[in-house]
């Protein structure tokens, strides 16, 4: 019996129950690891400041003792997620389980009771609701964990607030139709950036997510340093950690930027806000110039639209990445979704930081309408070109690179020279691209380093037929039912 059909019974479940189907806890199972991850590092950062304090330092940051992480459910239901935090997970402090619903505080109550007494001394229900209750709470809680069913717009300005100084805020948004450019005006008004439509639009409703929470924190003098985001089946999760620092906060228009996106080609430019400035021996964040394009696109002749602000700065920690896929490597019996997570993490370890947003293999031919290169060829003409390139966790086709859209596009036009087009008529960006030379001759031989490793699979199928998101849960107690989100 799964979860859903046992807490529709008798709002319990068990820690096996939930196990016996692995396709519902993804998003919790990579909550786990990181939550592992980071106590691990909250252990080295101590026993680093120890070191540097000395035995002869009396300061009170040098004398504090290390306390187990508090952790805060801040919408809790069921309280699936944070019994799964107690029971699971090594070295981990109070677990406080917040709900607004009465119903859910109660089923909490039973299913704390259901799985024993290591749940039952770690795990505190709390009726409230979330946003009072982090208010009230300010840099309590070492790992806040934020995911409603739908947009986290509401929960940030006290989100940001509660955790404590170095502490994990783990924040999902379930409402892909908005951030994806569906509705750009509602993400405008909930997340203060504008969305663009395009194969990369995943990718860009995670830095849309890191901006806006980023744009609540530096409110409070805080600001936020990404671990790793990603985008899983039909939502989105980010892992950033939490700092204080009046000075670090007045560079955040530095990892901030807006997009010009063409509307023929897609092709992309970004502009970051703010730009360095030298005064005084010191520097400082200052507005940046225009961004030097010209009125319609060089490559097809089509206008931009402008979106953003987004996060521009990298989205992942590489490193705490690598170490968090070791983690999942030697514990793989301990986490039921071990192949979707690690598949994940894998190609997140990988990504090319130094570029935001991808363009898309197939994208680029069905503008030219040619026959498609395979991965590893255009991966060599770039590498060979002189550019970094990766693929992304967020689309198999994509392609990440440093490389300008002019080379891009320049590797394309010497592709289709190789595999000639049949002319079409009319004023399309692809005849419009085609129609200009190439500036150099594209290199398609094979270059080490450019081909993908096959011994980890990187992305993993649907676990059934039309796989999406659930029923928003009913405010009815008679009718409550815990949501089958993973």
């Amino acid at each position: 019996m799964d979860v859903i059909d046992l807490f529709k019974q008798d709002l319990s479940f068990s820690v096996e129950a939930e196990w016996s189907k692995s396709n519902l806890v993804n998003n919790r199972d990579i909550s786990i690891a990181v939550l592992r991850s980071f106590i691990l590092k909250r252990h080295e950062e101590y026993a680093a400041r120890s070191r540097k304090a000395g035995p002869g330092d009396t300061t009170l940051s040098a004398q504090a003792k290390y306390k187990e992480p508090k952790v805060l459910e801040a919408l809790a239901a069921s309280g699936l997620r944070a019994i799964r935090y107690a029971v699971e997970v090594d070295g981990i402090g109070e677990v406080t389980a917040v709900d607004n619903n009465e119903a859910a505080v109660e089923a909490c109550k039973k299913n704390i009771q259901h799985n024993g007494s290591l749940a039952s001394s770690k795990v505190v229900p709390h009726h409230a609701d979330a946003r009072v209750y982090m208010l009230t709470h300010p840099k309590e809680f070492d790992v806040v964990d934020l995911d409603p069913y739908g947009s986290p717009a509401a929960f940030l300005d006290s989100a940001v607030q509660c955790v404590a100084d170095g502490g994990i805020l783990m924040c999902s948004a379930t409402d892909m139709a908005v951030l994806a450019g569906g509705n750009a005006e509602v993400c405008f008004s909930k997340y203060g950036s504008y969305p663009l439509r395009g194969k990369h639009c995943h990718e860009m409703a995670l830095r849309i997510l890191l901006a806006c929470i980023e744009s609540h924190a530096i409110r409070h003098k805080r600001y936020i340093v990404p671990i790793i985001s990603v985008h899983m089946d039909f939502y989105i999760r980010v892992f950033v950690r939490i700092f204080t620092s009046a000075s670090t906060v007045k560079s955040s228009p530095l990892k901030l930027a807006h997009v010009y996106q063409c509307t023929g080609c897609n092709s992309f430019y970004l502009q970051n806000i703010g730009r360095i400035h030298s005064k005084d021996k010191e520097n400082i964040a200052v507005p940046n110039f225009r961004l030097t394009l010209p009125e319609v696109c060089s490559e097809c002749g089509h206008q931009f639209v402008m979106g953003g602000p987004l996060w521009s700065y990298p989205i992942h920690d590489k490193v705490w990445a690598a170490s968090i896929l070791s983690d999942i490597h030697a514990m793989r019996e301990a986490y039921p979704a071990y192949p979707k997570i690690s598949a994940i993490l894998s190609s997140v370890s990988e990504e090319l930081l130094e570029a935001p947003l991808f363009v898309s293999l197939h994208n680029l031919c069905a503008i030219l309408k040619c026959t498609t290169p395979t991965m590893v060829m255009l991966q060599c003409a770039i590498r060979n070109a002189g550019y970094q390139v990766s693929g992304s966790h967020v689309d198999p086709l994509a392609l990440k690179t440093d490389a300008p859209m002019s080379v891009i596009w320049d590797i394309m036009r010497c592709w289709v020279k190789l595999h000639p087009v049949k002319h079409r008529p009319g004023n399309h960006p692809g005849n419009v691209i085609l129609s200009q030379e190439p500036k150099f001759q594209a290199k398609f031989s094979r270059v080490l380093g450019a081909s993908v490793t096959r011994k980890r699979a990187r992305f993993m199928p649907n676990p059934e037929k039309y796989w999406g998101p659930g029923t928003k849960a009913g405010r009815n107690p008679r009718t409550f039912q815990m949501d089958n989100r993973n």
